[in-house]
């Protein structure tokens, strides 16, 4: 595989940073959390999330993509059972379904749950499946954000697998945030790529079969591509545009269906 630039240039579209509340007993929480989750390594916070301070009200959000495997493999061993949401865009590249069912199968996570589109919504803005060629934000909007945000509706918390080196948004990502009305965990924030790497190879997890073939960020099909020599980490993500998030994670808007 070619070598990359973990961070490159590109500016991130209608990124934000990480949601402060405005609420003062969240706020007092979100302190608590962060203390609680000062020292500890990747399992200890999701212990924290998980067994401590949101049993059975915390969802693991997962693209099963590229790195998946790291943040699935530490979550079966403090809960198999924890529920994990998988965004299926309808777009998505087969390689993607099947390391999902393999992934779910190997790893033994017994509540992976597939969301998609509102049909609705797929019907009213996206008859012809192209809206991503023309508005790539209102694609992930009713494609990924909306699906996302209905199902972590009944969820306290969540558990993501970003991690600092991806984007210039995620640099100053802490481990606990608040975000759109829930604390968001986030127990990989400061691993490199040489540290997921070394724990996949040290546990021997299943890689993507997508990695091999020059992908590191694998979304949907129309706006993944391979990268090539010299090329940031996120490049291969909606290439030649200003855009490297969906907006699941940095508030893109999301309303409607």
């Amino acid at each position: 595989m070619n070598a990359v630039t973990v961070i490159g240039p590109r500016r991130t579209l209608r990124s934000q940073p990480f949601q402060e509340t405005g609420d003062t007993s969240a706020a007092a929480q979100l302190a608590t959390l962060r203390s609680l989750a000062a020292g500890r390594d990747a399992r200890g916070i999701l212990e924290l999330a998980l067994r401590e301070e949101f049993p059975g009200r915390t969802a693991v959000v997962s693209s099963f993509g590229a790195e998946s495997a790291v943040l699935l493999h530490l979550v079966a061993q403090v809960d198999p059972a924890t529920p994990i949401l998988f965004v299926n865009t309808g777009k998505l590249f087969g390689e993607t379904l099947r390391y999902r069912d393999r992934l779910q199968d190997e790893l033994g996570l017994t509540d992976v749950r597939a969301l998609g589109p509102h049909p609705i919504a797929r019907a009213e803005k996206d008859p012809e499946g192209v809206l991503w060629s023309r508005d790539p934000d209102a694609c992930c909007a009713f494609r990924k954000v909306q699906p996302l945000r209905r199902a972590l509706a009944g969820f306290a918390a969540q558990v993501t697998g970003r991690k600092q080196f991806q984007t210039r948004a995620r640099t100053t990502m802490l481990s606990v945030e608040y975000f759109d009305g829930r604390f968001r965990f986030n127990p990989l924030h400061d691993w490199s790529l040489a540290d997921l790497e070394g724990y996949a190879a040290e546990h021997d997890l299943p890689r993507h079969p997508l990695v091999e073939d020059g992908y590191l960020s694998i979304g949907c099909i129309p706006c993944t591509r391979r990268l090539q020599a010299g090329e940031s980490y996120r490049d291969g993500r909606w290439p030649g545009l200003e855009k490297d998030e969906c907006g699941i994670h940095t508030g893109l808007d999301g309303e409607g269906i």
